[in-house]
Formats: structure tokens, sequence, C-alpha cells
């Protein structure tokens, strides 16, 4: 049960939440990141090798979908809105099939750029299975390079930035540490007056973006001590170390907190904390929702709480999923009928 406070704004808020959902379609977005291929091998275990104590699994399936920034290029297209992607993908299969899930979700895909020095970033996840047992994650093997992009590549990246920059409402820079976001390429995301910051780590780099959402792991370390008891002094020091006009910590089942340059907190508390499976990507969901709806016209709560119904809608399937405004739309319905 959500507390009755929060439920009554909630309930006055809905037609306002609904006319944004409505407008999510009409965004459109540019999403800077490090663009990744998850992998899924599944198969049967029939025995172990004579070559060496190892499984030997019979190949019954392989699924691929969009992993890291790649996540919320993907959140934001199956949320309806025009989505162009800028980021790196190697002269490899990788990168075919990833060009090719994002053009099959109508993603202009002409910001990414091939770089034949590196690989696709890929992590590919072995499973198997006995007969009549569950399926389980064997090994992982990650496709990456450890090298930042040469000064070639990266103009390429700043000219894709530049040259869209004008025809967009918004700049997603989702940032998992693989070697896309280089200061020059922040810099050039910079220049658009709505950017939306997803980092895992050296969030001042980022100074002067819109918001940033870290979690709280990621909030921890960039003011580098536990926050769980001193969140609102944590939130005080990231504003001063962003300069950001907002800062959403995402807290898992604690919910959502927004804390403000002039001061204000606003809690947003999770809304199915009984039903969660599986988080993989939610904070891209969040990201992508909560674009949206600063992009239609929300406020920063507004693009909080439906932010934050859209990661309600993703945890409760397993794996790296979307969702669309239908679902959010039934599911708020849901929320204020309870």
């Amino acid at each position: 049960m959500l507390d009755p406070t929060f439920q009554t704004r909630l309930t006055d808020s809905v037609p306002d939440l609904l006319g944004l959902l409505d407008r999510f379609d009409r965004a459109r977005i540019l999403v800077i990141g490090d663009l990744t291929l998850d992998e899924f091998l599944t198969g049967q275990v029939e025995r172990i090798s004579r070559e060496a104590p190892v499984l030997i699994i019979r190949h019954e399936g392989t699924k691929q979908v969009p992993g890291g920034g790649a996540n919320a290029v993907y959140n934001l297209a199956k949320l309806g809105a025009k989505v162009i992607a800028v980021g790196l993908v190697g002269d490899d299969l990788q990168g075919v099939a990833l060009r090719g899930i994002f053009e099959d979700a109508g993603i202009d895909t002409s910001g990414v750029i091939v770089d034949r020095s590196r690989p696709t970033v890929t992590k590919t996840r072995v499973s198997g299975h006995a007969r009549q047992s569950v399926t389980q994650q064997i090994v992982r093997i990650d496709r990456k390079s450890d090298l930042p992009p040469s000064e070639e590549i990266q103009a390429l990246l700043v000219e894709a930035i530049a040259s869209r920059l004008p025809e967009v409402d918004a700049v997603v820079c989702s940032d998992y540490g693989e070697g896309v976001m280089t200061a020059s390429v922040i810099a050039a995301a910079l220049k658009h007056a709505l950017v939306v910051v997803d980092a895992q780590k050296d969030l001042d780099r980022y100074q002067g973006a819109t918001i940033f959402t870290p979690n709280l792991p990621e909030a921890e370390l960039a003011v580098g001590y536990d926050i769980k008891e001193n969140l609102s002094t944590a939130a005080r020091d990231l504003l001063a170390l962003t300069h950001a006009k907002q800062i959403l910590i995402t807290r898992g089942e604690d919910g959502m907190s927004l804390f403000s340059q002039e001061g204000t907190r606003e809690d947003v508390p999770a809304f199915n904390r009984t039903q969660v499976f599986d988080v993989t990507g939610a904070g891209d969901t969040v990201v992508a929702a909560l674009t949206l709806a600063l992009v239609s016209g929300g406020s920063f709560w507004q693009a909080t709480v439906l932010g934050n119904l859209a990661a309600s809608i993703v945890v409760r399937q397993f794996g790296t999923t979307t969702t669309n405004p239908l679902e959010m739309q039934a599911a708020l319905e849901n929320l204020i009928s309870v």
C-alpha cells in the first residue's frame, strides 16, 4: 500500500500523467553511449567431455538483445520516441546484429560509427540445463577493448552529435565505462539545453547537465561515503559536484529520491516491492521514461513518477526488457484503484 498522502497526490496527478504518456511519441531524443549487445546461448548438457573436465552442451538457441547504452536507446524507441543513436560498434557480426535490432525498431543509426580497431562490446552468457531441470548460467564471455577511441573516431562522434543537436528535444548520455564518453564527446553533448546523465562513475565529467540518475552504489562511489543514512547530505554533495539542476537517486525497494539545487527533496516509493524478479536494465528504463516525461512538459516530480512506474513494470520480467505507454497507462490506473 502507498502512503495515503502520496496516494492522494498521485491520484490528483493522473490526468496530467496520462497526458504526458500520450505525448511520448512526439519526442525526438539523441542517445550517446556505450552500445552493447547481450547474447544468450542456451542448450542441453549432454555429458562431460573426454578432452577436459567440462560440460558438452548441445546448442538449442541464441537470443540477442540490446544492452548497456543500447538498452537506453531501445527503451526510448519502445516508449514511442523518435531516437537517434550515437556510439561505436566493431566491424563484426555483433555490430551488424545490433544495428539490425535498432533499424527494426525504427531507430536512426546514422550516428553509430564502425570502429574497425575494436570489437562491438558483447556479453555472451552460456547457459545449460539437464533434462527436466532449470536452465542455469555456466559462463559469461565479454568482448571489449580497454583502449580509448582514436582521435579520428572521437572526431566522428563529435560531428555526429553536433549535426543532430538542433533537431532533438533532449540528449541522454548513457555511460557504462566502455570508452565512448570521452571529454570531447561529453563536451559536445552538454551543448544541448536538456541533458540526462546515467553514468556509473566520474559524474563530475558531466558538470552542468540537467539531471543525473545514479543508483545508491553509484552515488556512494561519487561522494566517497556510505549514504544510506546521509541521503540528503550526499545529494547536496552530488549537486555541488555536478552543478546539475536535479539529482535523482534510485534506491531499489526504497523507491527514488529527487533533490534540487533549491534544497527540495521529494520521495517516490517503489510501486511493486513484492513483485521484483529481475532489476537488469531497469535503470535504463527509468532514464527513458523520465526523459520523455520532461520533453513532454512534465515536472521533475512527474517525470520521476513515470520513470518509477516504467521500472515497476520491467522488473517483473526476467532479463533486459522494455515497456510501452499502454502498459504504463494500465499500471497507473491499477495503482490508483488499489
